[in-house]
């Protein structure tokens, strides 16, 4: 039986007792009483055995709490050096990636400018085969208008490697 319910009929058996006058005393049932004080003294040891399991429970449940906090701690460090790890690995591989866009732009700069230098030397080694080329062609026009022409005086030109001299 409950004990707190095992007062509160002590309670009540003692409000309902007879009191003498004058005085501070009453008179209670001797059987009820007596039959209280029994119930209690086997309901006081039935929970004062509950109390104590509840207060080893709560020591227990209290213990796997803090094991499980300082687990959870634990588990929230490992995870926060993972991410630390991760992004250092990042800034790592976008510091890397950097490198290598900076050096592939680089690259293809020296490629541009090589291309360039070759271009304008091709065109150049062109324009003087061209040249060399109208210089042929224009001597051998000049060479077909004497033969052409031979009334007209006696001027001759020759062209030197793009060069036109005068005869006399």
């Amino acid at each position: 039986m409950d004990i707190l319910h095992l007062v509160d009929r002590f309670e009540e058996l003692f409000n309902q007792s007879r009191s003498i006058p004058l005085t501070r005393q009453v008179v209670v049932d001797e059987d009820r009483m007596l039959d209280l004080v029994d119930q209690m003294r086997v309901s006081i040891p039935d929970e004062v055995k509950k109390a104590q399991l509840i207060l080893s429970q709560k020591d227990r449940i209290l213990a796997q709490a803090h094991e499980e906090a300082n687990r959870t701690i634990s588990l929230a460090r490992e995870k926060s050096e993972q991410l630390m790890e991760k992004d250092a690995v990042v800034q790592a591989a976008h510091a890397r990636a950097d490198q290598v866009v900076a050096r592939a732009r680089s690259e293809a700069e020296n490629v541009r400018n090589e291309a360039d230098q070759y271009v304008v030397e091709r065109l150049a080694t062109l324009q003087m085969e061209l040249e060399r080329i109208l210089n042929q062609v224009q001597n051998g026009i000049a060479t077909v208008e004497r033969d052409l022409y031979p009334e007209e005086p006696e001027e001759t030109l020759e062209v030197v490697e793009g060069e036109v001299i005068g005869e006399d």
